[in-house]
């Protein structure tokens, strides 16, 4: 490549589902348009799990996220995002309603999907991880008597074992969508979005086909690290706690790069954390880290609310809440890895 020239657009897959994928997916897209949303597809907890339960319906609330986050279309967007507070609908999100009556009229979700990506006028593509109707398991193999059933069950659990210990599963076992292989095959990166470790993005590794075709992609492998640790679960993870059970589900040391946050949120908010959730933000353990087969690149990844954006701090916690990832600065990282590893190829 000749000094200066620009690398070519990148061709992105994105891993995971919820809040972690969304706030990725909303950012990258103004970089390239040759993205692929691969969706987790156990979610059976509020909105999602009624469809699932009086419908049949596949779970489309992962779906409609990352859909809204590829989004052209604000007013389509905001439209799928409305949730109704009363009534027979209540609780109900807009997008979920629609997708679930898309695959009930297609006879197919991945139709469904498709049809409502063109509705809102997405960039890239939503592929949901399997189109199997497949519910989520995770069993300690020496405890017969400690097996937990479903995403939302093990989501809320408060687990009296070390999770690492335990074991993930689809039931039945899930074949993947021939999509999400080629995205990953095709892909110049592979994202694995922050979320929980155990519902979010467990489910999808754990997917055979999934899991061997990232240990086979040329393409590099990124991990974003979860800002905060999760109370009865990940309590006390460092950094490279979480990449470590990221490579423990994909059977294979997969990752090449993982990146983690240095910033510290305000101590209000840090605090509010501990209090309601007993969340902590997660130790960084560089020592560890620098004895991984991956590259551990730390950033400045904090949201302008969890990191204290004039005005924040006159907002109540619930308002400004949450520590989030920057979409922008994270998405930044990303693609500086991209120009690297392209510039190092070529």
């Amino acid at each position: 490549m000749n000094e200066g020239s620009a690398p070519r657009e990148p061709k992105i897959a994105v891993i995971g589902g919820g809040t972690g994928s969304f706030t990725l997916l909303s950012a990258l897209k103004d970089h390239t348009s040759k993205i692929a949303a691969l969706v987790n597809m156990a979610d059976d907890g509020g909105s999602t799990g009624v469809l699932r339960d009086e419908l049949g319906a596949l779970p489309p609330g992962d779906v409609r996220q990352c859909l809204v986050a590829l989004s052209e279309s604000p007013k389509v967007r905001d439209l799928f995002n409305y949730r109704f507070t009363e009534g027979t609908f209540n609780g109900h999100a807009f997008g979920n309603l629609l997708l679930s009556a898309l695959e009930k009229v297609s006879g197919s979700f991945g139709e469904a999907v498709e049809t409502a990506s063109e509705i809102l006028n997405i960039k890239g593509m939503v592929i949901p991880a399997t189109l199997d109707d497949v519910r989520l398991r995770m069993e300690w193999p020496n405890d017969e008597k400690l097996t937990l059933h479903g995403e939302r069950v093990i989501d809320e659990h408060y687990f009296k074992k070390d999770p690492r210990t335990a074991q993930l599963s689809l039931v039945p076992v899930a074949k993947a969508n021939p999509l999400a292989i080629r995205a990953i095959n095709d892909a110049d990166i592979v994202v694995i979005a922050p979320g929980d470790l155990y519902t979010s993005l467990g489910p999808l590794l754990i997917i055979d086909e999934i899991n061997q075709a990232l240990q086979s992609t040329s393409a590099v492998v990124v991990y974003v690290s979860n800002l905060v640790t999760k109370r009865g679960q990940t309590e006390g993870f460092t950094v490279s706690d979480h990449a470590a059970e990221i490579e423990r589900f994909a059977a294979a040391p997969i990752l090449d790069y993982v990146l983690y946050n240095e910033q510290k949120p305000t101590s209000v908010l840090a605090e509010a954390y501990r209090e309601k959730e007993n969340a902590y933000v997660v130790e960084i353990d560089e020592d560890t880290m620098d004895k991984q087969h991956y590259h551990a690149v730390g950033g400045n990844f904090l949201g302008a609310m969890a990191n204290g954006a004039e005005g924040s701090e006159a907002l109540p916690v619930a308002k400004r809440s949450l520590i989030r990832h920057d979409p922008d600065a994270a998405a930044r990282a990303i693609i500086d890895i991209f120009e690297h590893e392209y510039g190092q190829r070529h």
